[in-house]
């Protein structure tokens, strides 16, 4: 989950998942399966934030998921009625481009959240490409649009643009905002809250305010003592700020939290080998790759730490290891190297 739901609080979200089998969980793990964006982020990051979290999602590989497409996803939501109509088609009859497209259905513009989409949705999307075409911008748009009541009754109104930020319905001579009935209460509720704090401290985290952010975490965890997310975060932000005890207290909260947490056992492995204490590290390590066997970057550690302990053999297990998942980057050729390296001289040894 990357910002806050808007549709419905976030604990009714935890609760349907978990009876479904699965885990809504802060942020992107490598065991996340589905990345979910919340609407609220319209309102709380620029559209150059946005689209830079959307890009890094979509970059994972992992279905990305609108709140609509969440609920639908977990069965909650019908398909919209009538809806029959390829991406690829609505794309061609509204000369919307396909980023223009995702960005705006990501925050639910469109009665689809992907496809198949329906005729309602080929008329808003040509409305919203007009309006882009008039020096609008798609966040504008997705802003403007989620002020209205149901988004398909956008399709019967004529969109107008003020500027770059704010969009208007024309109702005969005069302009409207699509401020209509809201979606959410307007009271803030202890989950809002919550999520306004995770947000604050990711931002203070992002631009390197790690004291500051790590204090944010903290107050979250005081909030919701089961968010591991929060606690790994945290203790990312104490390890920058160079408070490695405490990083580490937060790494085993995590895994207290959530055992199979694999990035917070790969991370508190490299604290310890900072330390100097490899036979630990090299455990830890080893746990996070029982629980990601394709975790290239567990095993060039461990790869390394044989190495550092004169045992080339081991070394080479895990430089081979690494290089059946990672082929082409600069630390596999940096693994190829010591596998000759190894083997130059395990060949010496056996000669002597």
């Amino acid at each position: 989950m990357i910002g806050a739901l808007a549709a419905f609080p976030r604990r009714l979200a935890v609760r349907e998942v978990a009876r479904q089998g699965g885990e809504l969980q802060h942020g992107v793990t490598r065991r996340t399966t589905h990345v979910v964006f919340g609407r609220t982020l319209l309102h709380k990051s620029d559209e150059a934030r946005l689209e830079t979290r959307f890009d890094a999602a979509a970059a994972s590989g992992r279905p990305v998921l609108s709140e609509n497409g969440f609920l639908r996803a977990l069965g909650l939501l019908d398909q919209v009625e009538g809806a029959g109509m390829t991406r690829q088609s609505l794309l061609d009859q509204a000369k919307l481009a396909p980023r223009e497209l995702d960005l705006l259905s990501l925050f639910d513009a469109f009665e689809s959240d992907a496809e198949p989409y329906a005729f309602r949705d080929l008329i808003l999307a040509r409305k919203y490409a007009a309006l882009l075409a008039g020096g609008s911008t798609w966040s504008a748009i997705a802003r403007s649009v989620r002020r209205s009541g149901a988004v398909a009754q956008l399709s019967a109104l004529s969109l107008q643009a003020d500027g770059k930020d704010t969009i208007y319905a024309r109702l005969g001579a005069d302009l409207a905002e699509l401020d209509g009935q809201r979606l959410l209460p307007l009271g803030r509720t202890g989950d809002a809250e919550l999520e306004d704090l995770f947000a604050l401290a990711e931002d203070a985290e992002e631009d390197g305010r790690y004291d500051e952010a790590a204090a944010l975490y903290r107050r979250c965890l005081a909030a919701d003592p089961g968010d591991s997310v929060a606690a790994f975060n945290r203790a990312n932000c104490l390890r920058a700020a160079g408070m490695g005890s405490e990083a580490i207290q937060g790494y085993m909260r995590a895994i207290k939290l959530d055992p199979k947490f694999v990035e917070a056992w790969f991370n508190l492995a490299g604290l310890f080998a900072s330390e100097g204490k490899s036979h630990t590290a090299r455990r830890h390590l080893e746990k996070a790759i029982a629980l990601d066997p394709a975790y290239a970057d567990a095993m060039f550690n461990l790869a390394n730490l044989a190495y550092e302990a004169g045992d080339l053999a081991e070394a080479r297990r895990w430089w081979e290891a690494y290089l059946r998942l990672d082929a082409t980057s600069e630390w596999a050729r940096t693994a190829a190297k010591g596998i000759q390296y190894a083997d130059l001289r395990l060949k010496e040894r056996t000669a002597s």
